[in-house]
């Protein structure tokens, strides 16, 4: 696993401009079942994805926290949010919570969330490929091919899959 996500970053530089030109086309013409086929893609990669092996994604880049985080995640550590934010966030140019480091405090050496249950929405989220109008968020796409291996393999099976 290790091999495939040193390589990652420059698997997806090289498709970058393909990926873009495509994602270009996604958003102009989406087709009308695009969320059901992210959806499928996105089911059989996870099914065949064991997280726990990459957690690149926790390795090195970090989630937006929002209110509702800090609130849910102060609480499960016992811990006032403010003390939450002093002591693992900080705000970034964007205005935006983020984690102080990378990789996540939080993340174990074997790869486990300390905070699993209570992560942010971010995490839960990520990597974004089963989000409904997908073609809204190709930007973020683009950067998750060279983070996160399933990604970078569904956004292959899906211009395999869709002809635009």
């Amino acid at each position: 696993m290790q091999d495939r996500i040193d390589e990652l970053p420059q698997l997806a530089k090289d498709k970058h401009i393909e990926n873009k030109k495509f994602f270009a086309k996604l958003k102009k013409r989406p087709p009308k079942k695009l969320d059901q086929i992210m959806q499928d893609l996105h089911d059989q990669e996870f099914g065949e994805t064991d997280c726990l092996q990459c957690a690149n994604c926790c390795k090195t880049t970090g989630p937006l926290f929002t209110d509702k985080d800090v609130v849910r995640i102060s609480k499960f550590l016992k811990i006032k949010p403010k003390r939450f934010e002093e002591q693992y966030l900080r705000t970034d140019e964007d205005n935006d919570l983020v984690l102080q480091q990378t990789p996540c405090t939080f993340l174990g050496v074997d790869n486990y969330c300390g905070i699993y249950e209570v992560r942010p929405k971010a995490c839960r989220e990520y990597p974004h490929t089963d989000r409904k109008k997908f073609q809204q968020i190709t930007n973020i796409t683009l950067k998750n091919v060279a983070i996160c291996p399933a990604a970078y393999a569904i956004v292959e099976k899906m211009k395999a899959r869709l002809t635009l």
